[in-house]
């Protein structure tokens, strides 16, 4: 019995348009970080938020208190949350301990699905979990691949 991994399958499947394949082939090995690269910077402003009061957000002791008082969590979560989403984005973006920072998103994002969101339904427009859990899956695809090769942990040669 042949096992046939996806990467293997996908080389074999023919091209819709053949033009193409050189193009696709080339640009593939890229596609992964470019996720890890986009979502990891895309986390960073959300922990400016938090952290400092950047981008329209309220810092640490007002992002406390909201966490306290709307959300019914601890203050001190706000600072947690505001340093993963920020440290951790740039730790995702350059692809540094990959792994344990992904793992701290998901479960954070797990967190905010389960304790807020939840409640709202499932548009993210509304207030809902989609656009949480969908962070958290992405996080998730990484605990379980890790940086890739263009990572700072392939790059060191240290992958946890």
């Amino acid at each position: 019995m042949s096992v046939t991994t996806l990467s293997s399958a996908n080389s074999s499947a023919r091209p819709l348009i053949p033009a193409l394949a050189s193009i696709t082939n080339a640009l593939s090995p890229l596609a992964e970080p470019l996720v890890r690269v986009t979502i990891g910077l895309m986390l960073v402003p959300h922990g400016a938020q938090k952290l400092f009061g950047w981008f329209g957000g309220y810092g640490v002791e007002a992002t406390g208190q909201f966490f306290a008082t709307k959300l019914g969590l601890p203050a001190s979560l706000a600072l947690l949350a505001g340093l993963i989403e920020f440290f951790g984005g740039l730790f995702l973006a350059v692809g540094l301990l990959t792994r344990p920072v992904a793992a701290l998103v998901f479960g954070m994002m797990a967190v905010a699905v389960i304790t807020v969101h939840i409640p709202a339904g499932y548009f993210w427009t509304d207030g809902g979990y989609e656009y949480p859990l969908m962070w958290g899956i992405v996080a998730l695809a990484y605990v379980i691949r890790g940086g890739g090769r263009y990572s700072v942990d392939a790059l060191i040669a240290r992958e946890i």
